[in-house]
């Protein structure tokens, strides 16, 4: 894996963000949801699980020690950027938004999407877990061992063979949700702590840390022949039979709708390495995107603020839903200029150290 930041990663976390503007545009602002919308429903399929995917991603650090102290240092560090930002920005959305604060305040922690603000609850428990499995993994494996680089590396193979275990757990239990078999989603210890949402997106945060560990040969996958036009065939055949077809019913009714999550993420991740020269900072589109990259964080806490209620347009598309372009674009234009306040904001509110440092994390 090279050592280098890889600035198409970047770019892609930015235009993925935009893509959840544009989502929560769509549906908060124009007060509609996805179903009235080809293009939200089709953005539906990978926006979150690219979002995660990065994350874990970057997640995979290869020469962390997974120390008691590193690792203590690593989970008090992720408490103070996803826990407080969210609450502080949580609360004040809704002090400002809402008609009845308490009530409004309720209704969101009852909810697993907390109001808007799941992801980065569910991001942290993601990390916790990933942590505990890591630190576990290596202290088991390392009494066995000794220190040294060969003794390393098959450490962190044992490490990478209990991920795929552990995705393989988060992989079925993402598919009891859908299993009229299942009911543990309904209780309400599940709604509270949102692990109903770390079960819909564990896999992905775990595929993208188990893609960083085996980059050289994910990358040779991409550059067959045969893969990239596999995934746009299942991609296709997937999409069509969620959106449209319908040919499989029950529990079965999700399994077309994963596979078409799982290529079109892939296939976006392929698209953004291989004209990763387009994403460079050098480029505009590129600097623009890496600049969104690296402050997801900043947006996705402040954006609520600014989405723009225009609930009359939403009346429109409800009348006319195959407008494709037309939804895509009118989304895309309005989350530009909510990301673009949201930038602004965050640059006010950074002039603060204390500020940068307790509601974006930043040192």
């Amino acid at each position: 894996m090279p050592k280098q930041r890889l600035e198409w990663l970047d770019a892609l976390r930015g235009f993925t963000m935009f893509l959840v503007v544009a989502n929560h545009t769509y549906g908060f602002g124009f007060d509609t949801n996805t179903k009235y919308s080809m293009f939200m429903s089709l953005c539906l399929l990978f926006r979150m699980p690219l979002f995660f995917f990065i994350s874990g991603f970057l997640a995979y650090k290869a020469s962390f020690s997974w120390s008691l102290r590193d690792t203590g240092e690593l989970v008090a560090k992720k408490l103070r950027v996803q826990i407080i930002p969210t609450l502080v920005f949580m609360t004040a959305e809704i002090a400002l938004m809402a008609k009845h604060f308490w009530e409004r305040m309720g209704e969101a922690w009852e909810s697993p999407t907390k109001g808007g603000y799941w992801f980065t609850m569910v991001l942290l428990l993601m990390f916790l877990i990933y942590y505990t499995v890591c630190f576990i993994t290596r202290k088991l494996s390392s009494l066995s061992m000794g220190s040294s680089e060969e003794d390393l590396a098959a450490q962190r193979r044992i490490e990478a063979a209990v991920l795929i275990i552990v995705w393989g757990v988060a992989v079925f239990a993402y598919a009891t949700l859908y299993m009229r078999w299942f009911s543990w989603r309904k209780e309400p210890f599940f709604r509270y702590s949102s692990l109903t949402e770390v079960a819909r997106y564990f896999q992905f945060f775990l595929l993208g840390n188990l893609v960083h560990r085996y980059w050289p040969q994910v990358q040779r996958l991409f550059d067959t022949r045969w893969f990239y036009p596999l995934l746009i065939v299942i991609a296709f055949l997937g999409a069509g039979d969620y959106l449209k077809w319908h040919n499989l019913r029950m529990e079965w009714a999700n399994l077309p709708r994963t596979l078409s999550m799982y290529a079109f993420l892939l296939m976006i991740v392929a698209f953004f390495r291989h004209y990763e020269r387009w994403f460079t900072k050098e480029t505009r589109l590129g600097a623009a995107l890496q600049y969104i990259g690296v402050r997801t964080l900043d947006i996705y806490l402040i954006h609520y603020f600014f989405i723009p209620r225009l609930p009359d347009i939403g009346v429109w598309f409800k009348a006319h839903p195959t407008n494709f372009v037309l939804e895509g674009t009118s989304a895309i234009i309005l989350a530009t200029l909510v990301i673009a306040f949201s930038l602004l904001t965050s640059h006010v509110l950074r002039v603060s150290p204390f500020l940068k440092k307790w509601l974006f994390g930043r040192d």
